[in-house]
């Protein structure tokens, strides 16, 4: 059987590299368009994306999550009563200190009123230091405000934001507290001064309520009169709440006193309602403040009157109370 010839490969340097063939002067290379199949995945692909990022962003601005800037003109600081009496200038001086440094690192929470207006709920403090340096300065990046726009159902959570913001970040005297209750009562946003109290410092123990609630009085009686509220302490405050409740007439006394003193600093108002204080004697130091001791139910002891009052006070309450009134002979 003859045998087979075995055949090797041609060299390339011999035949040349692949002969170059054009067509209507475009080269050869040629690229095979994607499938429509394809085409139609990678564009649905994107939608879905660019469609997951509009939700997302939609629903971080409606949950208060999207930080916005906004111009300090389209800002209403009187949406809400301020709780906040007075500024502290050093503090101020501080916090500008802080933003011309380095800029807002906080931002604010306000509500969309509609129409480029937005209220202020939380973060007077640092509206006002924006303002005073743009006032200052004219400076552009002082024109604006870090704000995230919330949506609080109704009125009562609206201030409830202002108020614990606040007790974290700067702290409220009990003066202030107090007249943030009455003025959210009397703008209609609780029912009474009480339930403002409960709602506003909901998470605040029973005793830090009940000493709140005594010093809606003084904000009651002296509220037009004291220059200086909020630099009462507390164990004079409380005092005079009980004056004021036990003794007749001395709400008008102390006005009356507070208006001819018109004094020009705290320490001489203090010492015009610790003279007052004083004045009663036994009467003043007798007179027992409201307690909670139960949700809905204050209890006080006035000169032998035992008093119960507030929303948990109905007839089920007097009943089980007369029962075992009964029964303890």
């Amino acid at each position: 059987m003859a045998k087979r010839k075995r055949l090797s490969p041609a060299a390339p340097e011999i035949l040349g590299g692949a002969p170059e063939t054009k067509a209507m002067g475009v080269a050869q290379t040629y690229r095979r368009p994607p499938a429509p199949i394809a085409e139609v995945s990678r564009d649905a692909a994107t939608r879905a994306a660019l469609d997951e990022v509009t939700q997302e962003l939609q629903s971080a601005r409606s949950e208060g999550r999207f930080v916005m800037r906004l111009p300090l003109a389209a800002l209403e600081e009187a949406h809400l009563v301020r709780d906040r009496i007075t500024m502290d200038e050093a503090e101020l001086g501080t916090l500008m200190a802080s933003l011309r440094d380095r800029g807002q690192q906080m931002p604010v929470e306000v509500v969309d009123l509609g129409h480029g207006r937005y209220g202020l709920i939380s973060g007077w403090r640092r509206l006002t230091a924006l303002r005073r340096l743009h006032a200052e300065t004219g400076e552009d990046r002082f024109a604006g405000i870090l704000a995230l726009v919330r949506s609080p159902e109704g009125a009562p959570e609206a201030y409830r934001a202002m108020v614990e913001e606040n007790e974290i970040r700067a702290g409220l005297s009990f003066y202030e507290r107090a007249r943030i209750a009455v003025q959210a009562a009397g703008q209609g946003v609780y029912p009474d001064k009480a339930a403002a109290v409960a709602g506003l410092f909901a998470a605040a123990p029973a005793p830090k309520r009940s000493k709140i609630l005594a010093f809606t009085h003084l904000v009651e009686a002296f509220d037009d009169s004291l220059r200086f509220p909020a630099a009462i302490p507390e164990h004079l405050g409380l005092a005079l709440a009980g004056a004021v409740q036990a003794q007749e007439g001395f709400a008008d006394r102390l006005a009356a006193a507070l208006r001819d003193a018109a004094s020009r600093d705290a320490a001489a108002e203090r010492a015009v309602l610790e003279r007052a204080v004083k004045g009663q004697g036994r009467a003043g130091k007798s007179a027992a403040l409201p307690e909670e001791i139960a949700p809905g139910v204050a209890l006080q002891v006035v000169r032998g009157r035992l008093t119960l009052s507030g929303k948990g006070v109905d007839a089920g309450l007097a009943e089980d109370l007369r029962r075992w009134l009964v029964a303890r002979g």
